[in-house]
């Protein structure tokens, strides 16, 4: 470990005033418990929310009933509905991943080949395993092979033989790889050959059939890397290819001297053909990377100069700028309000600041990125098979893409109109004159950031749209839009609660911003009636991370990707930013894409804030001091910002004993409030730092997880130190191949520690030895983005990547630790409320009401049972047979009086006081049968000489 006295500590440490938490040190046993519990079907309950939806990949319609159709997310999984999109069923989200890059559908066969891992290359496009079959529409699935193809642009099945596949693989995401390329299948899947191939670092991104004739193929290639601090999108290798045997020999059609761009400027490109009069029309979308010419961006440049211009400019000219040109220069870049025409000129005069200070003010990887005067999104035709290539517009194709190619590039000509095309990116535009001129389809319900597109070849203006916020319909060609919503399919970053008793959830979203709603969701379509859903939006942009003041729920810190961060009153909804800004000459502050934000558990006052310094507020954000040095290992050069604090926490045992954790891999500990830092030695430290958390019951102790999904590295990497991190013990035993994002121990058990990785859920009963899966009834293998833990409701609420919100009520894990995990326990009957409606007809339309009450059991294995309901002078009045599943599960045993029972039973409850007080006249219901009054009883299950019981009330509301 290294000592580093901090020279930039403002704020003496010991006259900082706060409260501090109490809490006991408990120990933990070095001995694994012998019975080691099993989760399996234990239960995890969806709590929404549905209204915003995730992002869209693909989508394929019944083409004789577009009533009917399948359509994949991200990170989501696949949804089948046959009532157009106003409900949904998953389809696939029990396999070993739920990430789906592209898929087809054999509709007379029922036959769908998918391929996992998403197309796009953002910051959370997930790996697959490779290609998925299934022979009953989705409803069981066979693996196909391929793993390390990664991710999946596209699979094409022949329109004549149903054993012909083919499949465009894009690759590793991170690293080069050799499994990406074309590949054919001519045996259903059985077997794969690979019939095209550039190198190690290109692949597929589009594939098609002629419409005319299968065996002609185009394919094109996208040669990109993506590193964790720089995406480089384009390349030589970018191009299309064109087979006229069914994919056995290919030809290069965007050749030097055609037309189409070409060098290192090659960006993503989508295909499409459209035949007409006997003439076949390709057309083409590039996401081109070429910069601009520079007579035009001076042409395109704002009134009065920009950072081009300040680069020649003298100190000089500057100060002869105008103040009204200088004021709109600071304004349109952001510089502190503390920052004007008068002083800037003043510093600029007295040498206290230069040009450079100035144009590099905001220099930083994601503003050089959009910042940067590319040619972008252009569109290209060609009529003789790519000899020849011609652009269909003159002007510039603007605010299509702005991420440069990790995310947008399809086209799409309209089955009976060659001269009717859709391209998208960050809009979705259509053009009716073979793409000279464009017009937005965008309007009020459809989302930006398009991905995919059905078009309806035989109703005019039916349009499918596949978007970062779900699917929208429209039937008047994109004048307005249907938003189909049903399935909880959000892409959660983050999740917060507050500490109220009937407490609200909070949480970031890729792309659909902060939310806030109620714990107690249940998905229903009746806010469509009353204008009232349990969720709302906070905040717009990439959703980040949150905080919320113990003492004012309504008090809440939360912002958007980089560090844009807000304090928000709930009950006025004002926000104030608070993102702190750097002096003009000061390196400017580095913030990752989620950027780390904490309120110290001491003094709800105090928020800290993670550059690549951390910087702490005393004052609720209004002003903020840099209580490091840069704890990273410096600024990469790249289009991503890199060298970033990703996570920071602070124990509650002592106010700035604090840990934090960089995108490079350190791990930083200071006990003093930032006056001395300690580089903490982590193995596999050149991983990304997902999670620090100073645990809640032992001082000394603290876990670490972090990722290597950067390095396309998939091994779990989790560690534990008791001694400030002098020495750390590898841990997580059972954890599978999948990078870890969140580590959280239990507050109130510390044996019990929740890990979230790429497929789910897990924990530990041994302080994060040894692992087993959680929530697995019911909860897919989605990523586990974050964790947090409500206290005192004892619910655990999961953020997941690609399946929204879920709750898990910890009081069952209690008992379950409680009980040392015996091979046989009841653990919880929710005592049922007494209805006078069971086994009662309401009406001839509805079926009857009958009694049941939950009860959850812990069994050691799979094995049948019996079980018996006594009165309370142990008078036997119900019975019957279950099968325990292996784990924990919920069972509904019915509270129906065996029928040779009635008489006792009747006999039984007559000296009761609620039989005695009633004030109608009691009967037997219409089916025949007694339900158990309120009262008290026993109920027990039976396993051959093994007997468990618990005692339980049916009550009165």
């Amino acid at each position: 470990m290294i000592h580093i006295k901090n020279p930039k500590t403002t704020l003496p440490f010991l006259v900082v005033l706060f409260f501090f938490y109490k809490a006991g040190i408990s120990q933990i046993s070095d001995t694994i418990a012998s019975s080691y519990p099993k989760l399996h079907n234990f239960s995890a309950t969806c709590i929404g929310p549905t209204v915003h939806s995730g992002r869209v990949t693909d989508i394929d319609v019944n083409p004789n009933n577009t009533t009917e159709f399948f359509i994949s997310y991200a990170s989501g999984g696949l949804w089948y509905t046959n009532n157009n999109g106003i409900t949904f069923e998953p389809r696939f989200q029990s396999e070993k991943v739920i990430t789906i890059g592209d898929f087809d559908v054999d509709w007379d066969r029922g036959v769908i080949i998918l391929g996992s891992g998403e197309q796009n290359s953002s910051r959370s496009s997930y790996a697959g395993n490779g290609i998925y079959k299934s022979l009953d529409f989705g409803k069981t699935w066979i693996h196909l092979g391929l793993e390390e193809s990664h991710h999946i642009s596209r699979v094409l099945l022949h329109p004549e033989d149903p054993n012909m596949i083919f499949i465009a693989a894009l690759g590793h995401l991170y690293t080069q790889n050799s499994e990406r390329g074309l590949y054919r299948s001519m045996d259903g899947g059985k077997s794969w050959e690979k019939v095209l191939f550039v190198n190690d670092s290109t692949g597929v991104i589009d594939i098609l059939f002629h419409p005319k004739d299968p065996n002609v193929i185009l394919a094109a290639t996208w040669e990109k890397m993506r590193k964790a601090w720089n995406f480089d999108g384009c390349g030589t290798a970018s191009n299309i290819y064109f087979s006229s045997d069914m994919g056995d020999n290919w030809n290069i059609i965007t050749q030097d001297g055609s037309g189409f761009p070409t060098g290192e400027g090659k960006g993503r490109i989508g295909i499409d053909i459209a035949v007409h009069n006997d003439t076949t029309h390709i057309y083409a979308i590039v996401d081109n990377n070429h910069r601009r010419p520079k007579d035009v961006i001076k042409q395109n440049r704002i009134k009065g100069f920009d950072n081009e211009m300040l680069k020649t400019m003298s100190v000089a000219d500057f100060l002869k700028q105008s103040d009204e040109d200088i004021a709109a220069y600071l304004a349109n870049n952001g510089f502190h309000k503390k920052y004007n025409p008068n002083n800037i000129r003043k510093l600029l005069q007295e040498r206290k600041t230069t040009i450079k200070d100035i144009y590099s003010y905001n220099d930083n990887a994601n503003t050089n990125l959009f910042d940067t005067p590319v040619i972008g999104a252009e569109v290209y035709k060609s009529i003789d098979y790519g000899k020849t290539w011609v652009k269909t517009h003159k002007n510039y194709l603007d605010d299509i893409y702005y991420s440069y190619g990790y995310y947008f590039g399809r086209i799409h000509v309209h089955p009976s109109d060659y001269q009717k095309l859709y391209i998208y990116g960050v809009p979705l535009l259509s053009s009716t004159d073979g793409g000279a001129t464009w017009r937005s389809l965008d309007a009020d319900n459809l989302h930006v950031d398009h991905h995919s597109l059905w078009i309806d070849s035989k109703l005019d203006g039916h349009l499918i749209s596949g978007n970062d916020g779900g699917l929208n319909i429209s039937y008047d060609d994109g004048k307005n839009w249907l938003k189909c919503n049903n399935p909880a399919v959000g892409q959660y970053y983050t999740v917060q609660v507050d500490n109220q008793d009937n407490y609200f959830v909070y949480g970031g979203t890729q792309d659909n911003g902060v939310w806030s709603g109620t714990h107690n969701y249940e998905f229903s379509r009746n806010w469509e009636a009353t204008g009232h859903y349990p969720y709302t939006m906070l905040l717009g942009g990439d959703g980040m991370q949150v905080q919320v003041d113990d003492r004012n729920p309504n008090l809440v810190y939360t912002g958007y990707q980089f560090g844009n961060y807000f304090r928000i009153d709930k009950s006025s909804m004002k926000r104030d930013f608070i993102t702190p800004k750097h002096d003009l000459g000061d390196e400017p502050y580095r913030w990752n894409w989620q950027t780390p934000i904490l309120l110290s558990p001491h003094n709800q006052d105090i928020l800290y804030m993670g550059a690549h310094k951390l910087l702490r507020s005393m004052d609720k954000g209004q002003s903020f001091e840099e209580i490091s040095f840069d704890l990273t290992d410096g600024m990469k050069s790249g289009n991503v910002p890199f060298g970033t604090i990703t996570t920071l926490d602070e124990s509650i045992f002592k106010f700035g004993l604090i840990y934090i954790g960089t995108d490079d891999g350190n791990v930083f500990l200071t006990k003093n409030g930032g006056d001395e830092w300690i580089n903490l030695e982590i193995p596999s430290s050149s991983k990304w730092i997902s999670r620090v958390q100073a645990s809640k019951h032992v001082k000394e102790r603290a876990f670490v997880s972090s990722n290597g999904y950067r390095d396309d590295d998939f091994l779990p990497y989790l560690f534990i130190t008791n001694d400030y991190g002098q020495s750390w013990q590898k841990i997580g035993n059972g954890l599978p191949n999948a990078p870890i994002n969140v580590v959280k121990e239990d507050p109130v058990h510390p044996e019990i520690v929740y890990v979230g990785n790429d497929l789910g859920l897990y924990i530990s009963f041994n302080a994060g030895v040894d692992f087993t899966p959680f929530a697995t009834e019911n909860f897919p293998n989605v990523p586990v983005h974050d964790l947090v833990i409500q206290k005192k409701n004892k619910h655990l609420i999961i953020a997941t990547h690609g399946r929204s919100l879920w709750k898990v009520d910890l009081n069952s894990i209690y008992l379950l630790k409680s009980s040392d995990y015996a091979s046989l326990n009841i653990l919880n009957i929710d005592h049922p409320v007494y209805n006078t409606n069971w086994g009662r007809i309401n009406n001839v339309f509805t079926p009857i009401d009958t009694g049941f009450m939950s009860v959850q059991v812990y069994s050691e294995k799979r094995i049948e049972a019996a079980y018996n309901i006594y009165s309370k002078k142990q008078k036997v009045l119900a019975k019957g047979k279950i099968t325990l599943k292996q784990g924990l599960s919920n069972y509904k045993i019915p509270l129906q009086v065996e029928p040779k029972l009635h008489h006792d039973f009747l006999k039984s409850i007559q000296d009761s006081d609620w039989y005695k007080n009633l004030k109608f006249s009691f009967s037997m219901p219409d089916d025949g049968l007694y339900y158990l009054t309120p009262g008290k009883y026993k109920f027990e299950i039976i396993v051959g000489q093994s007997i468990v019981n618990q005692d339980f009330e049916v009550t009165l509301k």
